[in-house]
């Protein structure tokens, strides 16, 4: 498909079925590069690959929408060869959707090395120390050349425990770069690039904060809407209360996105509040440590308990991995350190949090959700930390 704008008679997003036991609701994005269903959760592919699986792995599993991140391909490979390539789909070949992270997550996590002024943000290379500015208006220009079908603007995202002051300043800075990202947005718009933009709530964990930062993204009028500051060390009854509170301050015919969860409860608890869009590292991460997902919670595969069981990880799961090997020789592959174990580990959990999103969506579809949700975690032991990359 064309990377050129939708169809101005085709909406970016339409709400489908929501779900008459929660606040729970499917529905389709319309983006370049093909519709997407909603809930959907989006594999990370930081510098342009989701780690230990090659495109047609995620084809394959049947994700629609992967994302990468702006500050990563920035520095590496850069964006002149980004360009030189036809942009960042034909340089990883794949034909579907990509949303980037803007960086701002990144440039927060490099604390002692970046500065953050009115105008942009300065900082310095974690791979080479070299120093670089980016303004909300060069954010945009990147996501651009990189061919987003989805970019985020560049915020300030703060932690769990920062003061009031502190909020209020990454707020204003936030709500400021909104504006310039949008205007800089519009003016790629009228050149030709078709994909969207997402504005950022921010305000950390003060509800009037969050209040006015929402006010502000409504007004905005981007073509969605993310929920920023969430999933960054706040205790998960926090969370769940900040997702709550915050998504009913935003429009339903927006999409809405948290950033940086993927662990079955966050999920849920995301999608039962009304959240269309979630990505995480987690189910890559820990593949490439030897944790799986299965019905019944996290699985350690290199566990000495495993050396002699021929079944699959989990007996419930129809991926290739479950039906081709067995959890006696993960653990194998493990303990001798071959690359293999990553990349069946990973691709089982990815393939799991899919199916856990598909399972989701035909809930809602039949006014079941909140059955669903509690079924599922009655049985579900989570130990895996949440967390952004």
């Amino acid at each position: 498909m064309s990377s050129g704008m939708m169809s101005e008679k085709t909406p970016f997003f339409t709400v489908d079925h929501r779900d008459l036991s929660s606040r729970a609701r499917t529905g389709t994005l319309s983006l370049c590069h093909g519709k997407v269903t909603t809930p959907v959760f989006m594999p990370v592919g930081t510098n342009g690959t989701v780690k230990a699986l090659t495109k047609d792995d995620l084809v394959d599993i049947g994700f629609e929408l992967i994302l990468s991140n702006t500050y990563h391909l920035y520095l590496r490979p850069g964006t002149d060869v980004i360009s030189a390539a036809g942009g960042l789909h034909q340089f990883m070949r794949w034909n579907r959707n990509i949303l980037t992270d803007s960086g701002g997550f990144q440039v927060f996590s490099l604390a002692p090395f970046r500065k953050i002024r009115d105008t942009g943000v300065e900082f310095r290379s974690h791979i080479d120390g070299s120093s670089h500015i980016l303004t909300p208006e060069d954010v945009v220009a990147i996501q651009t050349v990189i061919g987003s079908d989805i970019q985020m603007q560049l915020d300030v995202c703060t932690p769990w425990g920062t003061t009031r002051r502190e909020a209020e300043e990454a707020f204003t800075i936030t709500a400021d770069w909104l504006c310039r990202a949008k205007k800089a947005w519009e003016e790629k718009r009228d050149g030709g690039y078709g994909g969207a933009l997402f504005a950022i709530v921010q305000g950390n964990f003060f509800r009037d904060l969050r209040e006015r930062s929402a006010a502000l993204v409504v007004q905005a009028e981007t073509p969605g809407i993310a929920l920023g500051g969430l999933s960054v060390g706040e205790p998960e009854e926090v969370f769940r209360e900040y997702v709550a509170y915050t998504t009913a301050l935003l429009p339903e015919e927006k999409p809405r996105y948290v950033m940086g969860i993927g662990t079955p409860s966050y999920i849920l608890n995301a999608i039962e509040q009304g959240v269309d869009m979630f990505d995480c590292v987690l189910p890559t991460r820990t593949g490439r440590t030897g944790r799986v997902f299965t019905r019944n919670g996290t699985v350690s595969i290199k566990k000495a308990e495993n050396r002699f069981d021929f079944g699959p990880i989990d007996e419930t799961c129809g991926c290739k991995v479950c039906r081709e090997y067995s959890r006696a020789y993960l653990r194998h592959l493990f303990k001798t350190q071959e690359i293999l174990c990553s990349m069946l580990a990973s691709f089982h959990n990815l393939f799991f949090l899919h199916n856990l999103v598909t399972e989701a969506r035909q809930a809602i579809l039949a006014d079941r959700f909140a059955a669903y949700k509690r079924d599922f975690l009655a049985h579900y032991a989570e130990d895996a930390k949440e967390g952004r990359e």
